[in-house]
C-alpha cells in the first residue's frame, strides 16, 4: 500500500517492507523488512549481491508491484505536487516512433505543458548536454549515450517528487558512463527538491553520485549497513584517486564480501 501525507524534509519512508513472489506452490520472499527514509533533494544508491532485490525495491516504489507488508509513505512537501515517482531503467524506453525532442518533452505534454514552454526548456538542457542539433532525431538515429542523455532530461524536465534508477548506465562503454554520471549530477544539483534512489552494481559509481548508500544482503533481502558519503561536492571523476574515496571503496567492499589487500611494493 502507498500512502501520502505532509511531512518536512522527508520524501519517502518504507516501514519492514516486505515482497515476495508465489514459487512452486509457495511464497518466495525477496524482501524482507526494508525500513529506509529518503529526504527531499537527498542522492541515495542501493548496493548488493545481483539478484538480491534491488529492481524489485525500486518497483515496489514505483507502484509497479504491490509490495506483501509494511509501508511505503510518499510524502507531499507542497499542496499541488505530484506524487508519482518517475523509474528511469537501464533500458532508455525512447519512443520510437517520437523525436528526441518529443520524447524529451514527454513528461510535460502529458502535464499540458504549452509546447513552446516545454520546447524552451528541452531545448537548453540539449545545448548544455551534448544534442545541440539532435533534436529531430529518431532514437534509431542517436548512439547509446545520446538515447541515454534524452531520458535523463526526460525524468527531470518530468519534474517528478523521486526519480528512480535502475542502473541506467550499465551498458554504455566507461567513457560514456563518466560523461552521464557527471550530466547526472549537474541535473540533479539544479533541480534541489527531487530525491533520487538509484541502483547500480558499480562502487566507484555509487561513492562518486551519492549522499548515503544503502547496502542489502542476499536473498531475502534486509538492509545491512547505510553510509554516509561526506566527500564534498561538486565531485568530478579525480576524486576516485583520493584516498579518502579509496577508504570508502575499501570499506563498502568490505559490506559486499570483497576484501582488498594491499601488497608493498619493494624497491
Amino acid at each position: 500500500m502507498i500512502e501520502t501525507f505532509e511531512a518536512i524534509d522527508v520524501k519517502l519512508r518504507c516501514e519492514g517492507l516486505t515482497v515476495s513472489y508465489p514459487a512452486d506452490g509457495a511464497s518466495r520472499p525477496v524482501l524482507d523488512g526494508i525500513s529506509l527514509e529518503v529526504k527531499s533533494s537527498e542522492f541515495v544508491t542501493i548496493l548488493g549481491p545481483s539478484g538480491c532485490g534491488k529492481t524489485t525495491f525500486l518497483r515496489a516504489i514505483s507502484g509497479a508491484i504491490r509490495p506483501s507488508g509494511g509501508r511505503i509513505e510518499l510524502i507531499r512537501t507542497a499542496p499541488d505536487e505530484s506524487m508519482q515517482p518517475l523509474l528511469v531503467r537501464q533500458e532508455h524506453a525512447l519512443f520510437p516512433w517520437l523525436t528526441a525532442l518529443e520524447n524529451a518533452c514527454f513528461g510535460l505534454t502529458m502535464q499540458k505543458v504549452p509546447k513552446s514552454v516545454r520546447e524552451e526548456k528541452a531545448l537548453a538542457l540539449f545545448e548544455r548536454y551534448g544534442l545541440s542539433g539532435r533534436q529531430n532525431a529518431y532514437p534509431d538515429h542517436l548512439s547509446l549515450g545520446m538515447k541515454q542523455r534524452v531520458a535523463l532530461i526526460r525524468g527531470f524536465l518530468s519534474d517528478p517528487p523521486l526519480l528512480l534508477m535502475d542502473e541506467p548506465f550499465a551498458a554504455l562503454d566507461a567513457q560514456s558512463r563518466l560523461m552521464l554520471q557527471q550530466d547526472l549530477i549537474a541535473l540533479w544539483e539544479e533541480r534541489e527538491h527531487v530525491g533520487v534512489i538509484f541502483v547500480t552494481h558499480d562502487v566507484e559509481e555509487a561513492i562518486l553520485l551519492s549522499d548515503r548508500i544503502v547496502i542489502l544482503s542476499h536473498l531475502p533481502a534486509s538492509i545491512v549497513a547505510e553510509i554516509a558519503i561526506p566527500l564534498p561536492r561538486p565531485r568530478t571523476p579525480a576524486i576516485t584517486l583520493e584516498p579518502a574515496f579509496i577508504d570508502l571503496k575499501r570499506r563498502i567492499l568490505k559490506y559486499l564480501g570483497v576484501s582488498i589487500e594491499v601488497v608493498p611494493q619493494h624497491v
